[in-house]
């Protein structure tokens, strides 16, 4: 069993990432025991699903997931988000969420730590995890996925201060 562990994010606004990887399942959790949601991916041959958060509050992930590239669905086919990753020696590079209004992914995997950014220089987020033995290019999706739910998260809350003033 290997870990993945880490913080997307700063310190006040951001998200801790704990997982447990058994060589197919990858297993934790994106944020706190009650502010948060449930990881839990599978990898079989290339290939990746699973879910982030619960049955109502949540997101499906599919798609493929190789040592050279990650491409996958957050959400459903309609209201969701792609993933595309290319490795690249130890980078990790690409967009989430689309060319024209998504964010890019820039990520740097050296030894057992994953470290960067995904999205701009103003709204976007530190990456900071050590991933063990889980593979480098599935600790990064993972990273995309808690970016996700801080990025959800934090929209959810602005509209809710805004609807109350």
């Amino acid at each position: 069993m290997s870990e993945l562990n880490g913080r997307i994010g700063g310190t006040v606004y951001g998200y801790d990432l704990h997982a447990e990887w058994d060589g197919q399942h990858l297993r934790g959790r994106i944020g706190g025991r009650i502010q948060g949601k449930d990881l839990d991916l599978t990898r079989h041959a290339g290939d990746v699903d699973g879910r982030v958060g619960g049955t109502f509050a949540g997101f499906d992930v599919d798609g493929d997931v190789t040592p050279e590239r990650v491409d996958v669905r957050l959400g459903g086919q309609t209201v969701g988000n792609d993933v595309h990753l290319v490795t690249d020696g130890e980078r990790i590079t690409g967009r989430f969420s689309g060319r024209i209004i998504g964010k890019d992914v820039d990520l740097r995997a050296d030894g057992k730590r994953l470290t960067g950014r995904i999205g701009g220089a103003f709204d976007g987020k530190d990456v900071h995890l050590t991933f063990g033995d889980v593979p480098p290019e599935l600790a990064a999706l993972a990273a995309v996925c808690a970016y996700k739910v801080l990025e959800d998260d934090e929209a959810h809350a602005a509209s809710s201060s805004a609807a109350s003033s």
